[in-house]
């Protein structure tokens, strides 16, 4: 079924690509918040799923798009392997290939990677309709520029995803989370002297004057890890964890535009106007999510100071939902679209109204 589905979207792309018709490409439509709004035909891959290898020992998946996440992570958790970029969902109605277009990580993101330095090959429909193929199975793939790697973050602007293969790791022994009261530049030095060491980290969080470090590894480090940073002990931190990822804590419940901030870990809170800002730190103080009123022009031209990235991840259709590009950069990825996509029919303004 799901070939047949296949050549019905690449027959579907074709038409739109000789009638120059755009398309919205539509997974479990759980993120359709993030990114500009699109207006176009529906183009749905509801139905296309399932996984179609996996070999445990090889710790490699390959899956069709539309497979759903909470499918794929939960065969991985049967053999106890898990993904390590720590995804998040949103819904229960996530699929694997939403999850490596919009390239989103959790919390574990600064300490294993993210979601595209673990995606293997793919396989895609570009916007002439023709089905490519990129990169494989393995780690190692000297076929020349890693292709597959564009379409994590692209959000269908230069193909739609039919199949991706992703490494995956085993999942860890052990896992302990450790509570520090300080201040958000106490916590920052925190985990920079922390970063040092080899102290087995895989998630970090701040906010409200509260620093959480979970440590995970074999029993032996998490325990020697924990008895030398010292701190409390988060007694539901399974539970922290997954509603950071998924933004169900209290700090993402709110009418206010929510920013995700990119930037060096060691740079204190934006300057801005609105001293109402409030913050919450990931990754070690490089990812920053930010509740604020300030206009959009004032956050991205204060992040662009400092070489930052700020990007609207919950809000009202504004226009510049992400870091306006150097004028360079701009025609890098003007390029790419016309190479993948000439008639602009996929997602057309979904990243940049240029695009």
């Amino acid at each position: 079924m799901s070939a047949d589905l296949s050549q019905q979207l690449q027959q579907r792309i074709q038409h739109a690509y000789e009638a120059k018709l755009a398309l919205q490409i539509v997974g479990g439509n759980s993120k359709s918040f993030y990114g500009r709004s699109v207006a176009a035909e529906t183009l749905s891959l509801a139905g296309h799923s399932g996984v179609l290898n996996y070999e445990p020992t090889e710790l490699v998946i390959t899956a069709r798009a539309g497979t759903p996440l909470k499918e794929v992570e939960a065969l991985l958790n049967q053999n106890g392997q898990m993904l390590p970029f720590e995804p998040p969902a949103f819904s229960e109605q996530a699929t694997i290939g939403g999850t490596v277009a919009c390239n989103l990580s959790g919390p574990r993101r600064a300490y294993a990677g993210a979601a595209r330095d673990y995606l293997l090959g793919c396989k895609i429909i570009n916007g002439k309709g023709e089905i490519l193929t990129f990169g494989g199975e393995v780690m190692k793939n000297v076929a020349g520029y890693d292709v597959s790697r564009l379409m994590a973050g692209a959000m269908g602007t230069l193909g739609v995803l039919l199949e991706v293969s992703l490494k995956v790791l085993p999942k860890p022994e052990m896992e302990l989370t450790r509570l520090f009261n300080c201040s958000a530049n106490d916590a920052i030095e925190k985990m920079h002297a922390w970063s040092q060491t080899p102290l087995p980290i895989s998630a970090t969080s701040f906010h409200d004057s509260v620093l959480s470090v979970r440590f995970s590894g074999a029993a032996k480090a998490v325990n020697a890890a924990v008895n030398h940073s010292g701190g409390e002990i988060n007694e539901d931190a399974e539970k922290y964890w997954h509603d950071l990822k998924e933004h169900r804590l209290d700090f993402f419940n709110t009418d206010k535009p929510l920013w995700r901030l990119s930037l060096a870990s060691d740079i204190e809170s934006l300057a801005l106007e609105n001293s109402a800002a409030d913050y919450l730190y990931e990754w070690g103080g490089a990812l920053r999510w930010l509740k604020t009123d300030s206009p959009a022009a004032e956050i991205q031209a204060a992040m662009e100071k400092i070489d930052g990235h700020a990007s609207i991840f919950r809000h009202t259709d504004q226009v510049n939902v992400f870091q306006p590009l150097t004028p360079a950069l701009m025609r890098i990825h003007k390029n790419l679209k016309m190479a993948f996509d000439p008639h602009n029919i996929l997602n057309p303004g979904k990243l940049y109204t240029e695009l």
